[in-house]
């Protein structure tokens, strides 16, 4: 397990006139291992990745590395429906050092299986750290089957999986299929404490802006045999996990940490601002749970 139980899935910070903000990205990224991240994914969905440039994407991971050193694991997002294209990008950034990759499905394209499992080989041998395989039927609209991630983990650097399709039948298939040292990590917060039951190690999360140190300790609760309490602060934890999808993420989290004084700032089109009802229910959802005064 060598990202952690607890990996954010980290915004990116934009300054006023919508330039990627390199130095509230480093302080956000500090905050964030300080309250309960193992780890951190950047330019993943939640940090707008289709908005960012390579340049952009590439002197983020740089600063954000840079600032983080030894204090847990940078992931940098590399994913793509162009095999080629996220090849020569990982070439580049194997320069940087990061601790691993977080590659998704190829989306829009509809590959069958067998060419998903070419694009992640083809991806496996340009890489020259350990990568999660990120599996988003609602984005991408094609599911990554558990045989196919079987032979896609006989790749020896690709040692994760990322499950975002909440579907408990199939988390249970993969665990039988794969080997014992691959790791699953729930891709959706509410799916945590169900995946962790089924032999998943953790969560890539949103609400860990937020709630770092609840996600952990549930984690540990369960891990340590205390059921109860870890259903407890699952429940505790719940209308978070869900009002942070009250739209599109990652809409309600920037909202949320802007509102928490964290100034990081917009957003990039076709991703806008929430409407004043939409904005209306981010705020009372940390009020009614205790995170905003």
């Amino acid at each position: 397990m060598r990202f952690g139980r607890v990996i954010t899935a980290m915004v990116t910070p934009f300054t006023n006139d919508g330039k990627v903000n390199y130095d509230k990205a480093q302080e956000l990224a500090l905050h964030l291992l300080d309250n309960g991240s193992d780890a951190l994914i950047l330019s993943g969905t939640t940090g707008e990745s289709p908005s960012l440039t390579y340049d952009e994407t590439y002197s983020l991971f740089q600063a954000v590395k840079e600032a983080v050193g030894d204090k847990g694991a940078v992931i940098g997002g590399a994913g793509s429906n162009c095999t080629s294209e996220i090849v020569k990008h990982i070439k580049d950034y194997n320069k940087l050092g990061l601790d691993g990759y977080l590659s998704v499905v190829p989306y829009y394209n509809k590959p069958t299986q067998e060419g998903i499992y070419r694009h992640f080989k083809t991806i496996a041998e340009a890489a020259e750290s350990p990568i999660i395989v990120y599996n988003i039927p609602g984005r991408t609209g094609i599911n990554l089957l558990p045989d196919t991630l079987a032979r896609i983990a006989e790749s020896p650097n690709i040692v994760a999986l990322k499950e975002s399709t909440g579907n408990v039948d199939q988390i249970s298939e993969m665990k039988k299929k794969l080997p014992a040292d691959f790791s699953i990590y729930s891709g959706d917060d509410y799916m945590t404490l169900a995946t962790i039951a089924m032999g998943g190690v953790g969560v890539v999360s949103v609400a860990s802006h937020l709630v770092g140190k609840g996600i952990q300790q549930m984690i540990e609760a369960y891990i340590s045999g205390r059921v109860e309490e870890a259903l407890a602060l699952h429940l505790k934890l719940y209308p978070i996990f869900k009002g942070l999808f009250c739209v599109a993420n990652p809409i309600p989290v920037k909202t949320a940490l802007n509102l928490l004084g964290h100034e990081v700032g917009g957003f990039r089109l076709p991703v806008c601002e929430p409407s004043p009802k939409e904005a209306e229910v981010i705020k009372n959802l940390l009020i009614e749970n205790g995170l905003l005064g």
